[in-house]
């Protein structure tokens, strides 16, 4: 699911992700919620490829935390590397997103 959070568009993580979420990305854009997320995502998908090293999962009932360090691909751009978090909640056997959250790595 976080492969396709990177690689698959706007659409594709907005149908993974619950309605009320969170995202924090590198300043700017900061802190969004709602719309703002489409609105940024839609601006600044199209990774092409990602890689993730350290990947973790831990897991106490229906939440799962989800933490990788991801090194993403795109036309025209640096590669971005990151560390990353995303949470989960499985809402009537479905695992939806309700945060992520990116931290640059120098």
């Amino acid at each position: 699911m976080e492969e396709h959070f990177w690689t698959s568009g706007a659409d594709n993580a907005r149908a993974t992700t619950a309605n009320n979420a969170i995202m924090i990305f590198p300043y700017p854009p900061g802190i969004l919620q709602g719309d703002q997320i489409w609105t940024h995502l839609k601006q600044s998908s199209g990774w092409r490829s990602v890689a993730m090293a350290e990947r973790r999962v831990t897991r106490c009932n229906d939440i799962a935390i989800l933490t990788y360090r991801v090194s993403a691909e795109k036309a025209d751009v640096p590669i971005y590397k990151a560390l990353c978090a995303s949470t989960y909640l499985n809402d009537d056997d479905t695992w939806l997103r309700i945060s992520h959250q990116q931290t640059i790595v120098a």
